[in-house]
């Protein structure tokens, strides 16, 4: 009883039902605060009602004072008893009893509870009686405190009074008690375990009845008292476990107070200990020192794992019992060692709920696993459902977001019905492929197929309308028409599904299960990207950005396995349309996600290298290229090669390697078929010309040459013949300007990758030359309109001077492509940018500067022209040494200035005194130049020079890879780009609008940036890659291995463990000397009790009689020499014969620990409960002693006398069944007849009580049919006996007994009785089965031990 914290609800007389106040409530609920005060009250009222109602509480009726002091013989001070029990009248010269004076009453202790410590907690607490049920107690945990379903019940249970724990203890015991709470996830059938600290004898039956109802308990060694003792005994032999050390150990553990404790109470906790101690499956003992972990959760996690296996058939259940457990813990190594064993065969079907609890519970470890075991990824996702099931369970993420407002977006239009059925949002996968396009980008067709009765959404998140566009209706009716691209791969579902989430250890795992690696990984390194630049949160936006890069860096490696293997391969790899990424091709992804490190490698350049040669051969010299395009006839003569030249150099070397090989080794191979299909054939004239000016190298230098032309005619034009009628070289460079519009046309809606037009304006905006040309243009388009008007012709001229300015700078374009220079026109751009930030730092100086100086020289200047001069113009001129005169007098001159401003051309002059000097003061002018030119020349010219050096420095390690990104558009301008340059380039314009816009023909597809493969090509490439995906993993993962910092890691690991074991050694050496002498012990009395055995089987006389066989197995150890003389006359003593409640009674059998079960051994306080079952009550009997007395149990003691439940006195006879066939006629499996109990869901063998051992049991007719029981009864003399003896039975008494004989009946597969016996099985609807005889089987453990000995008959394995 706390009182002093609890905050108990106050006392109602009347009672009222939740239901009546919930509609109250709900009544009331518009009212105001006063209100809402009330109705507060009402549920606390309800609730205080309903546990009244549901739960009592016990509590003692009868005070009697327990020795010396105030305290009850119930345990509780006398001030704990309510008056009534203090001077009760109903218990009057009575003694206190346990059953008639404690009662049940409704509970009046429930309520708030605060606890201590750092910040007030508040909880709430109910005091219950302990048979309160437990769906009541789930009730109120859940329906009335509103509290979520446990996931684990934990029973602390120990020492009430005067309890103490040492420190280290403490600190461990609350420690592992919060990684449990931690650790323990959702969705898990509710385990229990009971953990056990300190105790008395009370502890010890809440230990005793737990582990009888099948629940694991955690000893806490070094707690004290009644856990110390079982710690100290778990680990004996159980026939150690002996009186006399029990007692030893209660002296020693509970001091004092053992001085309380009866002889009679000693044996009947040595007989429970021992009872503990035997059900091994349910004990789990935290050593500190020696458990390996160190860590209380892993000790409960094992006594729920030891407790879920210790059933005797391991089914699937079991064994998905104890994986829910490791998964929920996030116990991988102990799942990889004690579960996925070789005992446990797992299917893939059977794991894919944990597949799926692993996943949504972020445990990549366990996923790792589930894939080595088993799970095949295309099952698991087999069903759409399942997916869409993960993106609802994603946790609190960017993506998420997104997909939420998406989907809000698409319910609140109308266009999509909302699904809100049992409470989920459903989500779609279209939502999740329209998504995910707007990440990747439009270029790319949807991920997944679009549903038939779903309206897409558009993909641009910044449009207003909702209604699908065009090309979306075009690519999601391709998606449904195109079959096998609907067939997803399960690796790359799973891979978007972690990467959309950011999660990087799911995402590799998935990673390396994706076919389409590269692809995959430079979509996952643009999406990151995408969601970086739109997130706010800086830390995720941070994390976004490494992952993009750790992705970039994978597809690095897979591609350099590649282009190291096959570079013809890798660079097919590179332009090759990917299905399952929307259709677009991993150089697009590298691009759009401006990874410029994949761009930078030399199997991409080669390829790019490639493309921009065309069909000519990479290793010509440009300048034979040059002297080519003049001198075409060239070509024909072998000084310029292609690349088709070189295929068939390389197919002749390869054919006469071939050869040489034949003649060598004489095969036949090419004359069989297996050769060279066809040689391949020349070029001809035609193809040769038509690949030398379709080469975008060669179209890049002829547009070089013919835009020089065109500066050429530009500057002849405005300096020799710019006339008022436009002459024919001015209309000339009209017609060129012309073809120059019209190719920046083409350009900007040339879009084969299906950008769309707003983003391909978007990047045609972006691109630093495309703004250069179309100011270009538009400057000339304005001179030419002002040229062509009289009274704005000579400001035509002039924007047509400054246009050339425009024109000349377009020139640097050129140099792009040139590994030297293009380069340092990056540098260029960028210093650039930084002069522009440079002069608004100037401007500020120069501005200051120049209206102090002008105000100060200057009286009322108003000429607008030279206050610019003044304010701007002469300040720059300074900077670069050009000093005014008019602020020294000494260099003053009246003629270069105007006194009054009259004169246009002259500057304004100082203010003048009358003898027309200056009356400035000439000292504060001066000091203000030097200050100006001390900021201004010395501080910021040198700041400039700085900032270039460090943007020269910055940029020249990327410049290169910088260039080679660029490089790319370059590249695909001029392949696309007509062979023939401006201005003759206006032709093929004419020709592209009249095939596209008149003749309504689809534009050429061209296969050097995407390349749709074949099924079966694409499916071989897609194999190559995984493999050398494979070997990038290996060296990736030897490489880390090798590091440094590994290196270090495993070190310190190492380190850490030596010392751990160092450290256990110290401190359990005497604890292990123990025990190795405890075994060297056991092994001397194993081998001195089988010498014994073989002494007496070689006696040529006085062979005892045959003693009664056991069905339990031996138990040995040292004991006593009267115990061990016992002992040895059998091979163990029963255990179930001894449980303390007898089946079908209340009554509790005398308490015979191992070592009192001898006759032989003396046991004077033994009085055992005579007990003989009626059909109407249980009675007790204690009549007929000296027939009693001719009867006495083999076995031993049994802890009640009497007949029990048995049928009559002495043994009582038995019969069980083996009838076994062969499956075929290989006799590959044997199985036996099994009898099937539905209402149980068990099996067991045919078996009953008989009155002789050479007879059927009469029970076998209702089960087999009279007809049949007929048939195996005359086979019953063909039996094999398999055993005959006495048998550990739970109605065992002292002089009452089960005797078993067991009987192996194989029969023919072609006999008649065979034939019986299927025709009755089919027709027993499931009663009779035939199983195979396996370890497997679902038998008790006597009929298991029977199948085991049927089985050595066949010689067969179980």
């Amino acid at each position: 009883m706390m009182s002093e914290t609890v905050d108990m609800l106050p006392k109602f007389e009347s009672k009222v039902h939740p239901q009546q106040v919930t509609q109250q409530l709900q009544q009331q609920k518009t009212h105001g605060i006063n209100q809402a005060r009330v109705s507060a009250s009402y549920k606390r009222l309800a609730l205080a009602s309903w546990i009244k109602e549901n739960i009592c509480k016990k509590e003692c009726c009868f005070f009697e004072k327990d020795g010396s002091g105030d305290v009850c013989k119930c345990g509780y001070a006398k001030t704990d008893h309510t008056d009534e029990a203090i001077k009760p009248e109903d218990f009057t010269g009575e003694s206190w009893n346990i059953h008639r004076h404690v009662r049940e009453a409704p509970t009046d202790a429930f309520g708030d509870i605060s606890f201590g410590g750092l910040g007030q907690k508040t909880g709430k607490y109910a005091r219950v009686s302990t048979d309160t049920s437990p769906e009541i107690l789930y009730q109120l945990l859940t329906e009335q405190w509103k509290l979520s379903p446990p996931n684990l019940l934990i029973s602390v249970t120990g020492g009430a009074k005067n309890f103490y724990l040492k420190s280290h203890l403490k600190n461990m015991f609350h420690r592992g008690l919060i990684k449990v709470a931690q650790t323990t996830g959702t969705g898990v059938t509710i385990p229990v375990v009971c953990v056990v600290l300190d105790g008395g004898p009370g502890t010890l039956n809440t230990i005793y009845n737990a582990m009888q109802h099948g629940t694991p308990c955690v000893i806490l060694e070094g707690s004290g008292r009644i856990a110390d003792v079982i710690a100290h005994v778990s680990g004996l032999p159980l026939i150690r476990v002996t009186i006399a050390l029990i007692q030893q150990l209660m002296k020693k553990f509970f001091g004092q107070e053992y001085e309380q404790f009866s002889d009679g109470k000693i044996i009947e906790w040595t007989k429970k200990i021992q009872d503990i101690i035997r059900m091994s499956h349910l004990l789990t003992v935290f050593r500190v020192s020696e458990d390996y972990h160190g860590d209380l959760d892993v000790a409960i996690l094992q006594a729920l794992l030891k407790a879920s296996r210790s059933s005797e058939f391991l089914e699937v259940e079991c064994w998905n019992r104890q994986l829910e457990l490791a998964i929920t813990w996030d116990r991988v190594d102990i799942a990889e060692t004690e579960i996925f064993t070789e005992e446990s065969q797992w299917k893939s079907n059977d794991l894919h709920w944990a597949m799926f609890s692993a996943l949504t519970g972020n445990k990549p470890q366990f996923v790792s696993l589930l894939l080595e075991n088993g799970v095949n990824l295309r099952d698991f996702l087999q069903e759409e459902e399942t997916l869409c099931e993960l993106y609802a369970q994603l946790p609190s993420c960017f993506f998420l977001r997104k997909l939420a407002k998406r989907i809000h977006s698409a319910r609140c239009s109308g266009r999509q019905a909302f699904d809100r059925e049992q409470g989920k949002k459903k989500i779609s996968l279209t939502y999740v492929s329209d998504e995910v396009r707007h990440l990747l980008g439009k270029f790319t067709q949807p991920l997944y197929p679009p549903s038939t009765t779903t309206d897409q959404l558009n993909m641009s998140m910044d449009e207003t309308s909702l209604s699908p566009s065009k090309s979306q209706t075009s690519s999601q009716a391709q998606l449904r028409e195109d079959s096998p691209e609907t067939q997803r791969d399960p690796g790359t579902d799973l891979f978007l599904w972690a990467v959309v989430q950011n999660n990087k250890e799911l995402a590799e795992i998935a990673w390396e299960q994706c076919r389409d690696c590269m692809s995959a990984a430079l979509a996952a390194s643009k999406i990151l990207k995408k969601m970086a630049r739109e997130g706010s949160d800086a830390d995720d936006t941070e994390e976004m950005r490494e992952l993009a890069n750790h992705y970039e860096k994978h597809a690095i490696g897979v591609f350099t396995e590649c282009h190291n293997s096959d570079e013809s391969r890798a660079k097919k790899l590179l332009v090759r349309m990917s299905h399952l990424w929307g259709r677009t091709t991993c150089l697009r992804l590298a691009l759009e996600a401006d990874d410029k490190n994949v761009i930078a490698q030399s199997g991409v350049q080669a390829l790019l290298t490639q493309i921009w040669c065309g069909k000519l051969s990479v290793e010509n010299p440009v300048w034979r290229v040059l002297i080519c395009m003049v001198f075409f006839p060239l070509i024909y003569t072998g000084f310029l090669c292609f690349r088709h030249d070189e295929i068939i150099q390389r197919e002749t070397a390869k054919d006469e390697e071939m050869k040489t090989v034949e003649n060598l080794t004489g095969s036949t191979l090419r004359r069989n078929g297996y050769g060279p299909l066809k040689p391949m054939k020349h070029l001809g004239c035609w193809s040769r010309l038509m690949y030398l000016y379709t080469s975008p190298q060669v179209k890049f230098y002829w547009n070089i040459v013919f835009y020089f032309a065109f500066l050429f005619l530009f500057a002849v034009v405005l300096m020799i013949d710019f006339q008022k009628t436009p002459s024919a070289g001015e209309l000339l460079l009209y017609i060129w300007l012309l073809s120059l519009v019209c190719e920046e046309v083409r350009q900007l809606f040339h879009d084969p990758d299906g950008f769309g037009f707003r983003k391909k304006a978007k990047m045609y905006i972006n691109e630093f030359w495309n703004i250069l040309d179309v100011l270009s243009i538009v400057l000339f388009l304005i001179g030419l309109a002002f040229r062509l008007t009289t009274e704005l012709f000579y400001l035509g001229k002039i924007i047509l001077c400054i246009d050339f300015v425009v024109f000349c700078l377009r020139l640097m374009a050129i140099f792009t492509i040139s590994r030297t220079l293009g380069p340092k026109i990056i540098i260029v751009r960028k210093m650039m940018m930084d002069m522009f930030f440079f002069m608004f730092l100037l401007s500020i100086w120069v501005v200051a500067y120049g209206v102090a100086k002008q105000g100060i020289l200057i009286h009322n200047e108003n000429r607008l022209d030279w206050i610019i001069r003044g304010v701007l113009y002469e300040p720059y001129l300074i900077i670069f040494g050009q000093f005014p005169k008019n602020i020294d007098n000494t260099e003053f001159d009246m003629n270069s200035c105007s006194v009054n401003a009259t004169d246009p051309l002259k500057p304004k002059c100082p203010v003048l005194n009358e003898n027309q000097s200056p009356v400035f003061p000439e000292w504060l002018t001066i000091i203000m130049l030097c200050v100006y030119l001390l900021f201004a020349n010395i501080l910021l010219l040198n700041l400039l020079i700085a900032i270039f050096n460090f943007t020269f420095e910055e940029v020249q390690d990327n410049t290169d890879k910088i260039w080679k990104f660029q490089r790319y558009e370059l590249i695909k301008e001029y392949h696309s780009r007509p062979a023939a340059p401006p201005p003759f380039i206006i032709f093929s314009h004419i020709y592209l609008f009249i095939r596209s816009m008149v003749l309504r023909r689809p534009p050429k597809i061209y296969k050097e940036f995407k390349n749709e493969l074949n099924p079966t090509e694409d499916e071989e490439l897609l194999t190559w890659e995984s493999l050398m995906k494979d070997r990038y993993l290996v060296s990736a993962r030897q490489e880390q291995s090798q590091s440094t910092e590994r290196r270090i890691l495993d070190t310190a690991q190492k380190v850490n463990i030596i010392t751990d074991l160092l450290e256990r050694n110290g401190e359990t050496s005497a604890a292990a000397m123990l025990k190795r002498l405890t075994q060297l012990e056991e092994q001397v009395s194993q081998s001195t009790k089988a010498l014994q055995l073989i002494m007496d089987s070689l006696k040529p006389q006085g062979v005892p009689s045959k003693d009664t066989q056991s069905r339990t197995p031996a138990v040995v150890d040292e004991t006593p020499d009267s115990f061990r003389n016992a002992s040895e006359k059998g091979s163990g003593f029963h255990v179930n014969s001894r449980q303390f409640s007898y089946p079908n009674s209340k009554l509790t059998r005398f308490p015979v620990p191992e070592e009192k079960v001898p006759w032989e051994v003396s046991f004077s306080s033994y009085k055992p409960t005579n007990y003989t079952s009626d059909d109407s009550k249980d009675h007790v009997d204690g009549s007929e002693p000296e027939a009693l007395a001719n009867y006495r149990n083999p076995g031993g003691r049994t802890g009640i006398s009497g007949r029990g439940a048995l049928s009559c006195l002495g043994p009582n006879l038995s019969v069980e069944l083996v009838i076994t066939r062969w499956r075929d006629s290989e006799k590959s499996v044997l199985e036996y007849l099994a009898v099937c109990d539905e209402s149980r869901r068990t099996l067991a063998l045919p078996a009953g009580p008989v009155d002789s051992a050479d007879k059927l049991p009469p029970t076998l007719k209702k089960t087999m049919g009279k007809k049949l029981c007929e048939t195996i009864n005359a086979k019953l003399s063909e039996g094999t006996k398999v055993f005959e003896g006495y048998v550990d039975d739970c109605r065992n008494t002292d002089n009452a007994w089960v005797e078993m004989t067991v009987l192996n009946i194989h029969l023919d597969r072609k006999s008649q009785v065979m034939v019986d016996i299927n025709n009755t099985v089919l027709s027993s609807n499931g009663a009779l089965q035939w199983q195979e005889v396996s370890s497997k089987a679902t038998l008790g453990s006597n009929q298991r031990e029977s199948l085991r000995l049927a089985a050595a008959l066949h010689n067969r394995k179980f």
